[in-house]
């Protein structure tokens, strides 16, 4: 019998007409997907007969043939917008939320967070302030992750279990870190489909890009050709290694025409 897998998706905020994003760069844009974009993805899912899960869900890896559907950040659009058009279609998802973030415009209030919560969607936590976990120290990697945790569950009132880390970047002491902190899992953002031999804190996720055809999107919910996508993340995280990741990011910006 071939061993169960499933894709983690990874979403961000979503394009909502008239609305302003979060931020505006290039960099960032390119991981924003139109609302209408989302919810065509979201339809697919359920016509192929997948269903949408959380990671909780998806550690069962239920018969089912599943997806699981991630959010990070905490942008108000994970209510406004996904929120309806998941549960329009049936699917759960989890929402990494970035604690600093909460109350901020653009991201979700205290209370709205609650809401998300309260209508059945798993919470869980995408550091304090979206610092390269690679980048810092101890006491820095408590913050980013100990106090955030302890915040996201002082506002939603119930214990979170689970972990992402900004820009995927990450080493062997913040896992040891949001190990002991008490989360039950870590995703990063490589290019894997996950089975029950995956590390459960090295979870691997497909990073969603604006304007992806709806027939790449199905192979990707399928982890068909992730192997292209994960030569393409090795070389850029051999980059990131070698130059660091501020450097990295400057010359990143650079090419994509972002204003300094």
């Amino acid at each position: 019998m071939a061993e169960r897998r499933i894709v983690f998706l990874m979403y961000h905020e979503l394009e909502l007409a008239g609305r302003a994003l979060c931020q505006s760069e290039p960099g960032y844009a390119r991981y924003i997907l139109p609302g209408p974009a989302f919810r065509r993805q979201m339809e697919w899912i359920k016509q192929s007969g997948l269903r949408g899960v959380s990671v909780s869900e998806a550690l069962t890896y239920p018969a089912q043939a599943s997806v699981c559907i991630t959010f990070d950040d905490g942008c108000e659009t994970d209510l406004i917008a996904a929120a309806p058009v998941l549960r329009e279609f049936g699917h759960n998802a989890t929402f990494f939320v970035t604690a600093g973030f909460l109350n901020h415009p653009g991201y979700m209030s205290s209370t709205q967070l609650r809401e998300l919560g309260a209508q059945g969607f798993e919470i869980g936590c995408h550091s304090m302030t979206h610092a390269y976990l690679s980048d810092i120290g101890e006491s820095e990697l408590k913050s980013e992750i100990v106090d955030a945790k302890d915040r996201i569950e002082q506002i939603v009132g119930h214990e979170i279990h689970h972990f992402s880390c900004p820009g995927g970047r990450y080493n062997a002491r913040s896992l040891d870190v949001a190990r002991r902190a008490g989360f039950k899992t870590v995703a990063n953002s490589e290019f894997n489909a996950n089975t029950p031999a995956t590390n459960p804190y090295k979870l691997g996720r497909v990073a969603m890009l604006r304007d992806v055809p709806i027939e790449a999107f199905g192979a990707l919910c399928h982890g068909d050709g992730l192997w292209k996508k994960r030569l393409s993340h090795r070389t850029r995280r051999s980059a990131q290694w070698l130059l660091g990741n501020r450097r990295y990011d400057r010359l990143r910006a650079a090419l994509l025409g972002e204003p300094r």
